[in-house]
């Protein structure tokens, strides 16, 4: 047996010390040690997404990143960010596009959304779904979480979902 690390790292904003097992993915450090589950195991091959999680600001595969690389960073999951508010307008416009259904890939899809809505700002709706393609869902088709994100985007550009934003863009320039 591996002998045990020692990783300080904070996780929605508490500052956590333990020792870990070297091979020890991240994800399985936030679920089993502290108890945080929204963060899902999937395929456990950085393939799917529900493992999602935030790194010094950055998303990562959970389920591909080590304990031991996360040693001294500041890492969100799922929960920390509905704690801070920070994807309300997102999750309010998953729900009224049920752009959720099982529930399993919806952690990693908003964590990804997150990323999305602060790095590319004016994305189009083509860019949405190249954004999003490296998260899996096989409940919803994607045609309703493309839309929730859509809005959110056109609603934090001050368009309102109804206007000529991103969604409305997106629709024109790939005829849907």
């Amino acid at each position: 047996m591996a002998e045990l690390q020692s990783i300080d790292l904070t996780v929605n904003g508490q500052r956590t010390q333990r020792h870990v097992q070297p091979r020890t993915h991240l994800v399985d450090f936030v679920r089993g040690e502290l108890g945080l589950k929204g963060s899902h195991l999937g395929c456990e091959h950085g393939v799917c997404g529900a493992c999602t999680v935030e790194v010094n600001g950055k998303i990562v595969r959970g389920c591909l990143t080590l304990a031991v690389q996360a040693d001294g960073s500041r890492v969100r999951t799922i929960e920390g960010l509905s704690e801070d508010g920070d994807v309300r307008d997102l999750q309010d416009a998953f729900i009224r596009h049920a752009a959720l259904q099982c529930g399993f890939c919806t952690p990693g899809m908003v964590m990804a959304a997150k990323e999305l809505l602060e790095s590319k700002p004016g994305a189009t709706r083509a860019e949405v779904r190249e954004w999003m393609s490296g998260n899996f869902c096989r409940c919803t088709g994607y045609h309703a979480i493309v839309e929730a994100i859509c809005e959110t985007l056109a609603l934090r550009a001050g368009r309102g979902a109804g206007s000529a934003g991103a969604s409305d863009v997106a629709v024109k320039e790939t005829g849907q």
